[in-house]
């Protein structure tokens, strides 16, 4: 009888020994009974299995970032440039996770390189470098779509890195010069224009009052003998304008 007792006791330590699982915060448990997949996934905390019967896998929770290294990609219009990215998702479906895929992270990466590349490849470079956030959505709407019967919700996918060709670099930079010049010559234009239209109404003034002319050539005399070293001759024709302007200012009074 005592012997029995020991075996009894023995068997219960063993199943307490290692039969005794801890799941942490962020993982969560699939249990294999016998080589069948359990539905009931552990939670965290202290869990309990049968041990040789049962086997019990760990599946992380936590959002994990994925680095895309740089690709060389030709564009719609035939430019080839170098693109990085980076790729957000966590798993949602641990059971999915395990038994749906053999590696999860080398799938998922395989398929966010491809993505990555062939979105970029059908877009044009001047579309890549300025709808950068519509081509993250499409990656990221692609990438979702695809990981979704594996058990995995990609969250974000950003395009980090465009590196451009030396030679498109200064092509671009020589667009972006000619563009400022184009622009400061059509304000210059616009400046001569209202410029011209002005003139245009000062002469319609000067052309009803003859002395308005007289009085604007005494200012500029008033002007340029504000200089220290200025000579001022005046002409016959000035002083027949000055005599002009008292007998209309006589007039008036």
């Amino acid at each position: 009888m005592e012997a029995v007792i020991g075996i009894i006791f023995t068997l219960i330590a063993l199943v307490v020994v290692y039969g005794i699982r801890i799941v942490n915060q962020y993982e969560r448990g699939v249990v294999f009974r016998l080589g069948r997949v359990s539905k009931d996934v552990k939670e965290p905390g202290l869990r309990l299995i049968i041990p040789i019967v049962d086997q019990m896998q760990k599946v992380s929770m936590r959002t994990v970032t994925l680095p895309i290294e740089t690709q060389k990609i030709i564009t719609k219009d035939n430019v080839s440039i170098d693109v990085a990215a980076v790729a957000y998702y966590q798993v949602v479906d641990p059971i999915k996770s395990i038994v749906e895929i053999e590696n999860v992270v080398a799938a998922i990466y395989q398929i966010a390189q491809t993505t990555v590349r062939n979105v970029v490849g059908q877009t044009s470079l001047d579309h890549v470098l300025s709808e950068t956030t519509a081509l993250n959505e499409k990656v990221k709407s692609i990438l979702d779509k695809a990981t979704e019967k594996w058990g995995i919700y990609v969250s974000n996918v950003e395009l980090k890195d465009i590196q451009l060709p030396d030679s498109m670099q200064r092509a671009m930079a020589k667009e972006a010069e000619a563009e400022r010049e184009k622009r400061a010559k059509i304000i210059a234009a616009e400046g001569e224009a209202q410029s011209a239209t002005k003139l245009g109404e000062a002469a319609d003034v000067i052309k009803a009052h003859p002395v308005a002319l007289q009085l604007r050539n005494l200012q500029v005399l008033s002007e340029i003998a504000a200089e220290k070293n200025s000579t001022i001759i005046f002409p016959a024709q000035f002083m027949d304008t000055i005599d002009s302007v008292k007998k209309f200012m006589e007039k008036e009074n």
